[in-house]
Formats: C-alpha cells, structure tokens, sequence
C-alpha cells in the first residue's frame, strides 16, 4: 500500500485529489495539510511514501517545504501539483528535490500511474513541462558553472544516467543491464557523489546541462 500525503490550501482541489486516490486499491491516504508550515510539521510525524505539493500557499510554500525538508533529510518522494503558468516555480521544485509533476485537473489513470512510478523511484514529467525546463535549464548555466566539474564517468555510469534520465527505476534498469539491483545502487551512487548532487532528478539535469548525456 502506498500512503500519501496531500498539501494544498485550496480544499477543493485536495478532496477532489482525495476521491481519485480512493478509487485505488494500492494508494491510501495518510494525511493532508492546508498549508506549508503544517506540512513542514506533519510529514516526519505521517512519513509518506509519496508527498503532492502545491506550490502556491500563503505563507510557506511550497519551495520552502522542498528546501526545509530536504535539509533535515525528510523530504519524500515529491510530485507537484501544478498548472501550466508556474514554469518558473517547476524548474526552482525541480532543483529543490522534485521528482515530478501533476497537473490539478489529472485523470485518474494517471494520477495513479504517477503516484505509483514516483514511489518506485521513477522521475516523472510530463512531455509539455519538460519542454519548458530543458528552456530553462540555460537559466541555470551560471549557477551549475560556478561548481566543480564533476569527475569523469565511467562508460557503465554514463549508460545508468541515460536510463535514470529516461525515468526508469534501479529495478528496470537492472533488468534493462541484466545485472543486480544493488549493483545498479552502487553506481546510482558513485553517479551522485561524483557529480555533486544529493538524488537523481538533480544529477540527470546537470548531466544535461552540461552535454554528458
């Protein structure tokens, strides 16, 4: 069973994701929160598998759930609930530890599907809002060029990142490179520390950004 948790200020929007969720036999919902600061609070308390966050809250938003949490290492598997004219807030989420993006107004077969492909550690990101972020990305030039250039990957490591950049989990890339799970972990890892980044999502777009892959 897969518990969420729900954080938005409009009640609407979260009783409306609410009764999609319900219609599934593998989601539960473990808690909801009205606001930033609440779900600061209620997410180590709830500990969820997967966390859908609103941007736009009065008071702490959700950027500031993101950066919080992701500094005391509590942040869960994040999929943002968006619409198309918060460009700008996707590409700060995506840095901040996103792992995708849901539009308000999603369909029931893919707000599970998303759900689900989060919690197994997919990235997830709809075809139309990647578009905007890799046009982003070039806003990020400065930032990324101020860091160390990672060290050279090897060609494994390369091959790994291309499939975590096409959203595959350590699992399906395992059976993609017919090796152990744990050895796709390994790299997963020596991918991370060699390119400086804390997760997955942050290291595919670097990699991208920078020509790697």
């Amino acid at each position: 069973m897969i518990r969420v948790m729900l954080v938005d200020d409009q009640t609407l929007v979260r009783q409306g994701v609410r009764s999609l969720l319900e219609l599934s036999d593998d989601i539960e919902v473990a808690g909801e929160a009205a606001d930033g600061q609440a779900a600061i609070e209620s997410v180590p308390r709830i500990d969820p598998d997967v966390l859908l966050l609103d941007m736009r809250m009065p008071g702490k938003s959700g950027l500031d759930v993101l950066q919080e949490l992701g500094e005391g290492d509590l942040l869960p598997p994040t999929i943002i609930l968006t619409t198309f004219d918060d460009d700008e807030l996707l590409l700060e989420g995506i840095r901040k530890g996103a792992r995708g993006y849901l539009l308000k107004d999603v369909a029931f077969e893919e707000l599970v599907s998303g759900v689900k492909a989060v919690a197994e550690g997919k990235t997830l990101v709809k075809p139309a809002v990647t578009e905007r972020l890799m046009a982003g990305l070039g806003r990020m030039r400065t930032e990324f060029s101020s860091l160390p250039r990672p060290d050279p990957l090897t060609d494994r490591e390369t091959e790994i990142l291309r499939l975590m950049a096409g959203g595959y989990s350590n699992k399906e890339i395992a059976g993609a490179l017919s090796v152990a799970e744990g050895t796709v972990k390994n790299h997963v890892s020596n991918i991370l520390s060699k390119m400086g980044v804390r997760d997955r999502t942050r290291a595919v777009l670097k990699a991208l950004e920078g020509g790697l892959i």
